[in-house]
């Protein structure tokens, strides 16, 4: 009943469950973890417009898309009308979509007056959404929140200034900047996005089961779910959730089967960032991966000064056999 092809512009997705950009997390090993087990559509972590327009090799490197299944999103972010119009020329070249960063919370992001701090300069950000689909060879997306706080909610006003703009979908996070990732998601304020536009959206925010996907389309009548946090050391939500949705009985992944998809993980890791980057990078995952096993502190603690990639796989299988 919810589960669907989603179309964005021209492009048909095969179904409506996308994973969400991530800073410092969707990175293409990460994305080619994900993509094994069915979002439609995966997502860059967000690139600095003004990193690109100086063609600073750090943040081209966070479009490296080898051996990646499509299609794939760019998101894009800044608010600098000229150096988002430049970025966005630049990545639809390799991207399927290009999405434009209006919601992320980070303090070093919209002290910048970029991200979410947009929602409250709606003229650039219509500015900026017109030049990005203008210079675009492929659809245009836009990411937000509900608003900046709860004096200035700003979504419905932004998401229909996005399609009158051009934008081929957006997709919402029904928290404000304020809340960051605290306390309740608003589905209502998603609901009322959806209602006041005629092209895609998608709902985002706090899904980490199946039961919370069927709950934010049930809710809100959305077009697609987006889930990011909740797919972070738990990638197989995203079938969970559409087995769920297509009826079929969600089955637990076993210990051996995690493992496994760690294990996969650190080789993708270390092949695309070089043992050293990429063992450090990792960290951060293995804290998710782990939550709630049995001595999970410590091993975290153990796996926090291994520096090499046969001492971490060591680490974790040892760990593994004795759970």
């Amino acid at each position: 009943m919810y589960l669907k092809e989603l179309k964005i512009g021209n492009i048909t997705l095969k179904n409506n469950i996308l994973l969400a950009p991530m800073a410092g997390m969707t990175n293409l090993p990460f994305r080619l973890i994900c993509k094994k087990f069915g979002p439609s559509l995966v997502c860059t972590e967000m690139v600095s417009s003004k990193g690109l327009y100086y063609n600073d090799e750090k943040t081209k490197q966070l479009l490296n898309m080898e051996n990646e299944i499509r299609p794939v999103a760019v998101q894009i972010f800044g608010n600098d009308v000229q150096a988002m119009s430049i970025a966005a020329k630049e990545v639809s070249k390799i991207a399927d979509i290009v999405d434009i960063n209006m919601g992320c919370p980070a303090p070093k992001v919209v002290k910048n007056g970029e991200g979410s701090k947009l929602m409250l300069n709606l003229e650039l950000a219509g500015n900026i959404i017109e030049e990005v689909v203008k210079s675009s060879s492929v659809p245009v997306t836009v990411k937000m929140r509900k608003g900046w706080d709860k004096e200035h909610i700003a979504a419905i006003e932004l998401a229909k200034i996005a399609e009158e703009k051009g934008a081929s979908a957006l997709t919402i996070h029904g928290r404000t900047r304020e809340e960051y990732f605290s306390g309740e998601v608003d589905l209502e304020i998603i609901k009322k996005v959806k209602e006041a536009v005629s092209i895609p959206v998608i709902g985002n925010g706090n899904i980490k089961t199946p039961e919370e996907a069927v709950e934010m389309f049930e809710k809100t009548n959305v077009d697609g779910i987006m889930i990011g946090r909740g797919a972070i050391g738990n990638p197989w939500i995203f079938k969970q959730i559409i087995d769920y949705l297509e009826g079929k009985k969600v089955e637990n992944i076993t210990n051996k089967e995690k493992l496994n998809i760690i294990l996969e993980h650190i080789n993708l890791q270390v092949k695309y960032l070089g043992e050293n980057t990429g063992v450090k990078e990792l960290r951060k995952h293995m804290a998710y991966y782990l939550k709630n096993l049995k001595g999970a502190s410590a091993i975290r603690q153990k796996i926090n000064q291994i520096e090499t990639k046969e001492e971490l796989e060591n680490c974790l299988k040892e760990y593994f056999s004795n759970l």
